[in-house]
């Protein structure tokens, strides 16, 4: 679903310089740009987002430490420090269910 957002005018007119240019093919493809420089050099940002597509239940574990670009543990840190609970997945919690299971006949 396309978002459309409003920008001062001078921004405007620098992006329309941008593709007259030929710096790049599009308007579109200027701001893709701008905002991939911005969130590479901006992990706050990153991890930002990440935190939130995770709390929406939009991505996984794997997924939301991918976009922050740090490892699953440290993003586990970072959703304890912001006082998020982490998701198990019903399939991932099945798993667990029957290793507890497993365990539990083993030696209990």
């Amino acid at each position: 679903m396309p978002s459309s957002y409003n920008l001062p005018e001078i921004v405007k007119k620098e992006i329309d310089e941008l593709v007259k240019s030929g710096y790049y093919s599009s308007k579109s493809d200027v701001v893709k740009d701008a905002l991939r420089y911005m969130l590479s050099n901006k992990k706050n940002l990153r991890l930002a987002a990440a935190v939130g597509l995770y709390k929406k239940g939009e991505v996984t574990l794997g997924k939301a430490a991918e976009i922050a670009d740090v490892s699953i543990l440290e993003f586990k840190e970072r959703l304890k420090e912001y006082g998020i609970k982490r998701i198990i997945e019903a399939e991932s919690a099945s798993k667990m269910d029957s290793a507890i299971e497993k365990i539990k006949s083993r030696y209990g």
